[in-house]
């Protein structure tokens, strides 16, 4: 009988990357919230990076964590890999569940699958992706519904998107909304603010802040136009911050041209994990006026660190922002005037400061795992 013992499951930490964005979120999170549940709920196995080795063996005392051959932090070599060695592996330790959460998942795994699948925008929004990667990652998608035996979404608004545009099963999908990590995001103090001035140069200026990869769906380049256009003729105009990863975003430097000489933009690239709260919650505005998103960290993380959100009401965000964002839409013009009145209304985004540090309080990791914890339980019978 295995309909009391907790399942015995191997997860595929080998797509986490480096800088942790994205799906390294979601993993860490996620592990780190089976961690404090383990023993319980759920009988893990994680396979690893090798430089994430300690990480995993640290945050779950409790679980069997392996390294994944040396040649997987390749990612030509993690696919092939992930479509002969992991099955292996699975059958190894006696998985009864395999958990992929990146998209893509073995075709023959030899026991039950779940995917995580985090958005539908390599069809809803094909025009931001290059050709190689949204033809890539449409096809593993149809394979992921076609096979897993269940399919996890961080929203509703990614599985409505699945079943209207793929007529994916709604009865093998489950929604399990991401969580914030209140310890590393969380509103700042004065010093830790002071100290991502300091090194980023800002001096006693203010600044917009965004946070997230330079990809074309981020929106980057309107928002750069829109600030611009809200700021040009304000004294004392505040910076824009861009940053995180450099992506693929060819017209981010166009707009960065047009940017009039009096005013400052900057681009830091990668920030520390530690600034990141003096980062967001030193921020007049976060901005983040997305076409879409399969849920919309970056904007509950702003929220956790107390800052004042403005994003798009596209897709997922709505489902995360709630009335405790405000919302703009794609067009730099739009942007600039919704930008521009949240700049002349310091209550404003001192109440959005506060609604939305309370409603991030409802997204947690743990939440998260009893979800993904419930369908590898459904998977196995």
């Amino acid at each position: 009988m295995t309909a009391g013992r907790p399942p015995r499951v191997l997860i595929d930490a080998t797509s986490v990357p480096a800088d942790r964005g994205g799906v390294g979120r979601y993993v860490d999170g996620l592990l780190g919230a089976l961690g404090r549940v383990c023993g319980s709920g759920v009988d893990l196995a994680v396979v690893s990076l090798r430089t994430d080795l300690e990480r995993y063996t640290r945050m779950l005392p409790g679980a069997e964590v392996i390294p994944a051959p040396a040649a997987v932090a390749h990612r030509p070599a993690r696919l092939a890999w992930e479509q002969t060695g992991l099955p292996l592996l699975a059958q190894q330790v006696n998985a009864e569940v395999l958990h992929s959460p990146f998209y893509t998942c073995p075709l023959r795994a030899g026991c039950p699958v779940t995917v995580t699948v985090h958005d539908a925008t390599f069809f809803t929004e094909p025009e931001h992706y290059d050709k190689s990667r949204r033809t890539f990652f449409r096809s593993a998608i149809k394979t992921s519904l076609r096979r897993a035996n269940r399919v996890i979404v961080p929203s509703k608004a990614t599985r409505d998107e699945l079943i209207r545009l793929l007529d994916a099963d709604p009865t093998r999908i489950d929604v399990a909304y991401h969580g914030v990590d209140q310890a590393a995001f969380h509103a700042p103090g004065d010093e830790e603010k002071a100290r991502v001035r300091a090194r980023l140069g800002l001096g006693e200026s203010s600044y917009i802040a965004f946070l997230g990869a330079k990809e074309p769906r981020k929106n980057v380049p309107n928002l750069i136009r829109g600030w611009a256009r809200a700021v040009a003729d304000r004294p004392n105009p505040p910076v824009l911050v861009v940053a995180g990863g450099q992506g693929h975003d060819d017209d981010i430097d166009r707009a960065v041209a047009e940017v009039p000489s009096h005013l400052r933009l900057l681009r830091p690239g990668y920030l520390r994990y530690a600034d990141l709260p003096g980062f967001l919650g030193g921020a007049l505005v976060a901005a983040y006026p997305s076409y879409g998103e399969g849920f919309g960290l970056p904007i509950l993380e702003a929220m956790a660190c107390a800052a004042p959100v403005l994003t798009t009401p596209r897709l997922s965000l709505p489902e995360v922002g709630g009335d405790a964002v405000a919302y703009t839409s794609e067009d730099p013009d739009q942007i600039a005037t919704d930008l521009g009145a949240l700049l002349d209304d310091e209550q404003r985004r001192l109440s959005l400061a506060k609604a939305g540090f309370d409603r991030a309080k409802e997204f947690t990791w743990e939440s998260s795992a009893e979800v993904h914890i419930a369908a590898w339980r459904r998977a196995r019978s």
